[in-house]
């Protein structure tokens, strides 16, 4: 092998959720656009090219981002990306209806949906809690969140590669879907009009957690069945977005999961 193949190798192992060059980056377009989640051209792309990959992006319903050239090396860890790399899922990320295919009928069905979450360890020990109380899936931006990477499989301890992922466009839209497949919207927010704990939760649910910080936005908030808050003491203010969902996604477990023994 030589040199420069060796290092496109390894350095290709350092960053497993990313891919770059034009051949690789129109190969995942054109035969595996479910796996694409973002697409970073460099601004001195020639302009043939930057159409032909706007134009694959856009019939994939994949966002583009424009990048410095000398920041989409960085990012890729090489200076062979050709003016354009792919920031994809290791894994295969489910479409909505595929996993709404699968879900329809059953009296109990719990989904997650994020919305914004920015941090990768935040975003896995999401899916790990999921796995645990029984989720069915879920559900994240393909804009403006932490995508399901490496820290993020890592933070989950594996469970990212066995839960349903699924990449949504548009958090607020997606929340309509939902609610037209008989899911019941339930936002997770200090400001919610009720205590989690004196509310049950409906077996067909869908619990939504926003970004720390920012929280839900107000349309996903105003387009969503109900709030509820988590009572907490002292001055915290409020808690970290994976373990809210988490207190959130037992509080269903214990009255929807068959398992737990409380109701078929």
């Amino acid at each position: 092998m030589r040199a420069k193949e060796r290092e496109l190798e390894n350095e290709n192992e350092n960053t497993p959720d990313l891919c770059w060059g034009r051949q690789p980056v129109r190969d995942l377009l054109e035969k595996t656009p479910s796996m694409g989640l973002r697409i970073l051209l460099s601004s001195r792309l020639p302009s043939p090219q930057a159409t032909l990959f706007r134009t694959l992006a856009a019939n994939a319903g994949i966002p583009v981002d424009v990048v410095d050239p000398a920041a989409l090396e960085r990012e890729c860890g090489t200076t062979a990306t050709q003016g354009v790399a792919a920031r994809m899922s290791p894994i295969p990320c489910r479409s909505l209806e595929s996993l709404l295919r699968e879900e329809k009928g059953k009296s109990a069905s719990l989904l997650v949906l994020t919305d914004h979450i920015q941090d990768p360890h935040n975003l896995g020990a999401i899916v790990r809690t999921a796995e645990a109380a029984g989720a069915s899936g879920v559900l994240f931006p393909k804009r403006r969140s932490a995508l399901p990477g490496g820290i993020s499989v890592k933070t989950s301890a594996g469970a990212i590669l066995r839960v349903p992922m699924v990449a949504v466009g548009n958090v607020a839209a997606c929340v309509g879907d939902l609610q037209n497949e008989g899911y019941w919207v339930t936002v997770l927010d200090m400001s919610g009009e009720r205590s989690l704990w004196e509310t049950p939760l409906a077996g067909r649910c869908v619990l939504v957690i926003g970004a720390e910080g920012e929280g839900v936005s107000h349309l996903v908030r105003q387009r969503s069945d109900e709030s509820l808050r988590i009572p907490i003491c002292g001055g915290t203010g409020s808690l970290n977005a994976g373990v809210a969902v988490a207190l959130g996604m037992f509080h269903w477990a214990r009255e929807w999961r068959k398992d737990f023994g409380m109701r078929s």
